[in-house]
């Protein structure tokens, strides 16, 4: 299944997965998973998908900018 990390409270990973949000727990995250990231979770591995992050952050950069033009 496919999420975006929405946060992390204590030793848990709030997901969205289809506008819905999932615990998981913390430990089974890289290290270097942040809030913001598309990711890939298959039973106990995550897998951070970067490409998708980043078209992702485009996305609402662009969006924002957008919205705050003059």
């Amino acid at each position: 299944m496919k999420g975006i990390i929405d946060r992390f409270e204590e030793d848990w990973a709030v997901v969205e997965i289809d506008g819905e949000t999932i615990d998981f727990k913390r430990a089974i995250f890289p290290n270097d998973a942040v809030a913001g990231d598309v990711v890939k979770i298959e039973g106990n591995v995550v897998t951070i998908l970067k490409d998708e992050t980043k078209r992702l952050r485009q996305e609402i950069e662009e969006l924002m900018d957008e919205v705050w033009e003059d």
